[in-house]
């Protein structure tokens, strides 16, 4: 009776099964596989996407005005909105606005792809030789964690005011922020992904530029992103401090120049200005890449 029972069993499990099934599982497999993209209403994107910093950016503005109506400050220490839209006016018709934008952010970009081609085979050496990591990874982490304006009074004696100091601060704060990003993102590389590339003979400069660097991909984006913020920072605090007629006005000797003429609105124009200058780089650089490459590993459908 066991046999017949054990035979029976068999022979279901050996059936065909019912082609429609085998379809139907496929079709599900496929459904799955295959993200569905919708394309977004430009009301719905507008209202999601739009709205909120406006709004946000207009309760600051009632905030800011409300402040200045109820005077809780001298108007020499607390300028209005309006105040600083007028020093924004002048700057525009005199034809200076945009030069000084242009010569900060000329340098910080220059400065930040000088610091990219540097961190990035740095964070690779450091990250895949142990020896360099014993010797170097402790410092390029104490580098990090020191602030960037610690270096322009150095790199002033050694480079004089001229737009070698301002790189070289940036490349100082920035450098050490890529590479860490790099390590860290290669540190969470799932160990099977390694050995995978080595059998397929994906060794050395192919094994880092296949493997390593696709898999360590995001670790890597956020180091850029860090590393971005500080060349930022780096190049405000070398501009605040270093001025000569040769380096040009740039937002930082701008935001200098308000607080020696003792102008609250030109303080506030620069400090606007710089704060607009890394959300512009943000929204139109670093953005696209990480929905890039969320959107490559399936992590993001729509957005």
């Amino acid at each position: 009776m066991a046999s017949t029972e054990k035979t029976g069993l068999t022979k279901d499990a050996a059936a065909p099964q019912d082609p429609d099934d085998l379809a139907g599982l496929e079709a599900g497999l496929d459904a799955l596989d295959s993200a569905r993209t919708v394309r977004t209403p430009l009301s719905q994107t507008l209202l999601r996407k739009v709205l909120p910093p406006v709004t946000a950016v207009l309760l600051v503005l009632v905030v800011w005005q409300i402040l200045v109506w109820a005077e809780v400050a001298p108007a020499y220490k607390l300028a209005s909105p309006s105040d600083v839209w007028a020093e924004l006016r002048t700057a525009w018709l005199q034809g200076k606005l945009l030069d000084y934008i242009w010569t900060s952010v000329s340098r910080g970009l220059l400065g930040f792809l000088l610091a990219l081609a540097i961190g990035t085979p740095l964070g690779l050496l450091v990250a895949r030789v142990s020896f360099v990591r014993a010797a170097i990874g402790p410092i390029l982490s104490g580098l990090q964690s020191l602030p960037s304006v610690a270096w322009v009074p150095p790199a002033v004696i050694w480079l004089g005011l001229n737009d070698s100091m301002m790189f070289a601060v940036i490349l100082l704060g920035a450098v050490p922020s890529i590479a860490n990003g790099l390590v860290a993102g290669i540190d969470q590389i799932p160990p099977l992904f390694l050995r995978a590339g080595r059998t397929l003979g994906a060794t050395g400069l192919r094994g880092a530029r296949y493997i390593v660097m696709p898999a360590a991909l995001p670790g890597y984006l956020a180091g850029l992103k860090q590393g971005w913020a500080f060349s930022w920072r780096s190049l405000m605090a070398a501009e605040i401090i270093a001025s000569s007629p040769d380096l040009g006005v740039g937002l930082g000797q701008l935001l200098e120049n308000g607080r020696n003429n003792s102008s609250m609105p030109q303080v506030f124009l620069a400090i606007l200005l710089i704060l607009l200058v890394g959300i512009a780089v943000d929204l139109l650089i670093f953005s696209p890449l990480e929905r890039r490459v969320l959107r490559g590993r399936g992590l993001l459908v729509s957005r």
